[in-house]
Parts: structure tokens; sequence; C-alpha cells
């Protein structure tokens, strides 16, 4: 019997990208021959997966799932928006927000490695792409902990396609931190405060702000004054803590966490697709260009 080395194994996962189980079980099956392992797996439904492994999984759905004092936040990608509401992408998308709160892996590949009833999230998916005839993958997640004084805030905007999950310090009113998540999953700061924001930003926006300054045709001994002024409203529309809040814009969201003897501590903040270059197809280009053929 050929020898099956885990060099083998990871080459034919990555030919087709099946589990590392069903790798394992093809080259056992065809002694070790790596294109009949492929012929094997596509013979028996397992490498279906892999014919869509290069599409571009832009869509999708986000999930957060509360586990006592951990929670995590995950964005689960497919193709089409259509695919993103079938019950079974959701059922998905679902578990497998409650499989990373309470394993608490370190990263994409380790939660891939997680098994659950028998198979790994990886086989999970790869058995979801084909049953769903898309590709779907876990893009990203983040493991989020609080301490017993502190409240999560959890909010899934549009169905899912915006999640955001705050955590707050002084209270464990979970309504309040959850009013904090419907601002951040509106209004999309990058910080909690400005004291969060590097030196190397600030100094970044100076210059931009002093070149517009400067073009404006500015005197040279107000620009200074102008710039401040600028970085200030910058750094007020970026933070958090500074924004206006959306529920009373004459206090800012500081203000409204501090009338509940709170604070904001973090918040995490995922748009499904954000970041994925999408593929734009030109339907009427497509059909003009086989006319003339």
């Amino acid at each position: 019997m050929a020898e099956i080395t885990a060099k083998l194994v990871k080459e034919l996962r990555d030919m087709t990208g099946v589990g590392m189980m069903d790798a394992k079980k093809a080259l056992v099956a065809v002694e070790g021959d790596i294109e009949k392992a492929v012929d094997y797996l596509r013979e028996n439904g397992l490498a279906k997966a892999a014919k869509k492994a290069d599409r571009i999984a832009a869509e999708g759905s986000t999930t957060i799932f509360v586990d006592g004092n951990t929670a995590a936040i995950a964005e689960i990608n497919a193709e089409t928006d259509f695919v993103a509401k079938n019950d079974k992408f959701q059922a998905l998308v679902a578990k497998l927000g409650e499989v990373l709160a309470k394993e608490k892996p370190a990263n994409v590949e380790e939660a891939l490695l997680i098994n659950v009833d028998g198979a790994t999230v990886g086989e999970m998916i790869a058995e979801a792409t084909t049953t769903i005839g898309e590709k779907i993958e876990l893009r990203r997640f983040e493991i989020v902990e609080k301490g017993d004084n502190e409240a999560f805030g959890a909010y899934l905007h549009m169905g899912g396609r915006i999640a955001a999950l705050t955590v707050l310090s002084g209270t464990t009113d979970s309504d309040v931190a959850k009013d904090v998540s419907m601002h951040v999953a509106a209004i999309n700061p990058k910080y909690v405060s400005r004291d969060q924001v590097s030196a190397e930003e600030i100094e970044h926006e100076k210059k931009v702000l002093t070149e517009q300054a400067l073009n404006e045709g500015k005197p040279a001994n107000i620009v200074e004054k102008m710039i401040q002024g600028r970085l200030n409203k910058f750094l007020a529309e970026i933070s958090l803590n500074d924004q206006p809040f959306v529920k009373n814009p004459d206090e800012t969201v500081s203000a409204y966490v501090a009338t509940k003897g709170a604070t904001v501590k973090s918040f995490v903040r995922f748009e499904v697709g954000e970041g994925i270059e999408k593929r734009v197809d030109n339907f009427v280009e497509e059909v003009m260009s086989q006319v003339k053929k």
C-alpha cells in the first residue's frame, strides 16, 4: 500500500477544496494516485465545491451569537443575495456563529478545523457549497469578551447585511448597548475615541488639510488655526464618542451612555462584502458581442 503523506493530502485538498478526511480517504482508495483521487472525489460528488473556488463570494450575511460573557460576530459569504436569504444558508450562518462563540478559535484556519457532530466546519461549508450550488466561505469573525459588570449590545441591520457588536462598561443594560450598536451600524465610526487615532493618521490628515487651505488661497498666518479647527471636526466625525447620537442628535454618544452611568469600551462592525472587489457583468455588451458573431 502506498504511503499517504500529509503533503499528498494537502496537495489534493488544494486541488479539490475537500476536507482533510475526504482527501485522505480518496487517496487510500486509489493507493495514492492523486489523479485517480481527483476522479474518485468527483465521482462521489465531493469535489463539486472545488469548481466554484474561483468565484467571487461578495454577498452573504453576518451573525452575532452571545454565550454568557463571550460573543462572536462573523461574516459568511455567498455569491448572490438570493442564496444569502436561503433557509439552508441562514441555518449554516446561525450554526457557525454558535460554534465560534463556544469554541473561540484564534483565526479562520483554526475555525475550519473545529469538529461539529463528526464533521469539521470546513467540511460543513464544503457540503453547503455543493448542496446550495454557490461558493460559500467563512470570511472573518471576532471573538469578544466582557466582564460581569459590562453589557453586550448586539444588532443586525437589514436582515444581517450589517452587524454591530458593542461592549459598554459600567452597566449591564443590553438595551442601552444595543442602542449604541444601532448607531454604529448606521454611522460607521472608525474608533471609540479620538485618543485611539494614530499619530500617523493625524499627521496625514494635517498634510491634506494644509494643502486644502493653501489651495484655497488662505493667508499663511491663519492656515494653522484653520487646520486645527478642521482636524477637530475630522476627529469628531470618525470617533464614536464624539458623534451626535442617532436617536438624539442634540447629545453625543458619550453623553448618552454617561446618563446611564456607562462608557463605551469597544465595538465591532461588519458589513457584508466590504473590501471585496465584486465582479460586474455588463450583460448588454455580452449580448451584443454574441450578436456580432
